[in-house]
């Protein structure tokens, strides 16, 4: 549950690498997310909210 943002609902995009002969293995993209003390309507609870929603001010930290 940790790779993915309970603000924004950012989780695991697919891809591929592809090396320099231009063979594709499959890999995955995941969010920075950290679990952070936040206030929902008054009363302070853990959420995974990744590093972009913390920067902009999407949330509110308890302290």
């Amino acid at each position: 549950m940790g790779k993915f943002c309970q603000v924004c609902q950012k989780g695991l995009m697919h891809g591929n690498n592809v090396s320099h002969s231009v063979r594709r293995t499959h890999r995955t993209w995941a969010p920075n997310t950290q679990r952070v003390r936040v206030l929902l309507g008054g009363v302070p609870t853990h959420l995974y909210v990744c590093t972009r929603c913390l920067r902009s001010g999407k949330v509110t930290r308890a302290i």
